[in-house]
């Protein structure tokens, strides 16, 4: 059995089934699949399930960066500042397909947030605090300088800019890859896996009733402890164990835009003061620009989280303003995306005034939640969460588990030969490539997506070529839809298009140019009966709709003044 095989979905169900598991966490997003890593590699056996597929919720959804925290010291969140920079630094070092450095450019505006003083001081705070390391440390640019940098800036008012730098991201692709590692190490973990309820021994819960969402079978999976670690959802499964827990979360929403470059011709990754005192990073990926993030309270349909017409004129009202030249209207929006952020509640804050901080809960039934935390801190999300298994264990057991050690553990993808860089391992694929007929572009997006295990989707490439089939599926994606089956649990074209390759995000031409093919594909592949395949490709033009803003489109420009 290949621990993360879609093909070996029904073996991975029968584990889960027939096997007592000293963890089982529910949420597969970035928290769980931390927790999932930690775990397995301090010698527990560990179960992960959830209801949709991995990273579909916040996971695949935020403004795919791994930063340093410099927004949280407008908050004079010193502590948080100081771990994710040390965070941003461990991830870089053990995911380097998955964090590559993007010089950021902050304008510095008369009359702005921001002044040369306080940012002086800001970036000395942050950077000591961050530990920053010396040739990532920033600069200062006069305005014509910060206008050689970035040309469709406004100049009026314009005095000037510091660059400095984050870490782009794909976040989907991270937590996909922390959870191939932690299989490597004995996790099992299954998608489309929805906790229905809780059993319990002797009023402690002691595993879950779960039912497949693919065929709606139902069964148990037993477990001496239980973590839930589903993001926006937590609240939901509080509640359906014996104890009322209250709620503990607020949730708040950030949309991101996606624009072809010919439109929004920048050369640099930007990150804004707007109007109103908020933030927006303006970041150029390949050939496409991705514009967010708004804050705004939530209360909707977490599932299917939705953008408003308020969403897309607040984020063209401030587009407009940052560049005079280019006044883009909602029809120049080809994608989008809606991501949840689940909250520690703080009553009278606003959204971008809560603290990203996260919390451990223990309750009287022995269940453990872990609730709000970011992306850049999973780890240390995950080790505070397992410190406090580890002291439950101690006193239930009488049995010490080893400390954390994820720090050293190179995730799967990032791999790269001793001694070798990553931007030397990128270039040897691209040479390796070029043999195979492969175009460099095409070749640093599929390294930049699969790290090391490129090699796998060269091997597909090659038998594909000997096994010539006419399924009129191009040989690359379908090169790449075979790994993601066999090594990464792909199992719909959703999956596909969405969390293991973002084409749905920043290529949503060919999503659908090919949808029907990869539809056809997986449908003959799984042997999917007709309401099944009906679904699935109901759910996937469902995506496509949602993601092409095509409920709210307005050909109307929006006034760009304030």
């Amino acid at each position: 059995m290949n621990a993360f095989s879609a093909k070996d979905r029904d073996l991975i169900k029968q584990k889960l089934s027939a096997e007592v598991f000293d963890l089982l966490i529910i949420g597969g997003g970035i928290t769980g699949a931390g927790i999932a890593l930690d775990a397995a590699a301090r010698g527990l056996k560990v179960a992960l399930v959830d209801m949709q597929d991995f990273a579909a919720g916040t996971s695949s959804r935020s403004t795919k960066l791994i930063h340093g925290g410099l927004r949280y010291l407008k908050q004079m969140e010193f502590a948080l500042v100081a771990e994710v920079g040390g965070e941003r630094e461990i991830i870089h070092r053990i995911a380097p397909q998955l964090t590559i450095p993007e010089p950021m450019l902050l304008p510095i505006i008369k009359k702005g947030s921001f002044g040369r003083l306080t940012i002086s001081l800001a970036m000395f705070v942050y950077e000591m605090l961050a530990r920053v390391k010396k040739s990532e440390t920033h600069k200062f640019l006069n305005q014509s300088k910060t206008l050689e940098k970035e040309p469709l800036l406004q100049k009026e008012n314009l005095l000037g800019s510091v660059l400095f730098y984050e870490y782009r991201t794909d976040d989907a692709r991270l937590t996909i890859e922390v959870l191939k590692e932690a299989a490597t190490r004995g996790a099992v973990a299954l998608n489309y896996t929805k906790v229905i309820g809780f059993t319990y021994n002797k009023a402690i819960v002691d595993g879950a009733n779960v039912e497949d969402s693919i065929d709606g079978k139902k069964y148990t999976i037993k477990s001496n402890y239980v973590i839930n670690a589903s993001g926006p959802w937590v609240d939901e499964l509080d509640s359906l164990d014996k104890i009322e827990n209250g709620d503990k979360l607020t949730i708040t929403k950030g949309v991101h835009l996606v624009v072809d470059r010919k439109k929004l011709p920048v050369k640099q990754a930007m990150y804004f003061d707007t109007f109103d005192k908020r933030m927006l990073f303006v970041i150029p990926r390949d050939e496409k620009v991705y514009i967010g993030t708004t804050d705004t309270f939530y209360k909707n349909d977490k599932t299917h989280p939705q953008i408003s017409k308020e969403d897309c004129e607040y984020i063209l009202k401030c587009l407009n303003k940052f560049f005079p030249a280019h006044q883009l209207k909602a029809l120049d929006f080809e994608s989008s995306w809606v991501g949840l952020r689940p909250l520690i509640k703080k009553k009278g804050k606003k959204p971008s005034e809560i603290s990203r901080k996260d919390e451990v809960f223990v309750w009287d039934s022995g269940l453990i939640s872990i609730a709000g935390g970011k992306l850049t801190g999973y780890r240390k999300m995950a080790e505070r969460v397992l410190d406090v298994l580890s002291k439950k264990i101690l006193s239930d057991q009488n049995k010490t588990i080893p400390k954390s050690s994820t720090q050293s553990i190179t995730i799967s993808g990032g791999k790269i030969p001793a001694g070798m860089s990553f931007i030397d391992f990128t270039k040897t694929k691209i040479n390796e490539a070029i043999q195979l007929g492969l175009k460099e572009r095409d070749v640093r997006q599929l390294v930049n997506r699969y790290g090391s295990n490129i090699d796998f989707i060269f091997e597909n490439l090659k038998s594909l070529r000997i096994n010539k089939t006419d399924n009129g599926l191009p040989e690359l994606l379908e090169a790449q839809i075979l790994y993601t089956i066999e090594h990464e649990m792909c199992l719909t074209p959703s999956d596909f298009f969405v969390r293991r390759t973002g084409l749905l995000y920043f290529d949503i031409d060919q999503v659908k140019k090919n949808k029907l093919v990869v539809i056809g594909y997986l449908n003959k592949f799984f042997s999917w009966d007709n309401t099944l395949n009906e679904k699935l490709t109901n759910d996937l033009d469902n995506e496509i709709n949602e993601a092409g803003l095509s409920s709210i489109f307005d050909p109307q420009p929006v006034d760009s003044k304030p």
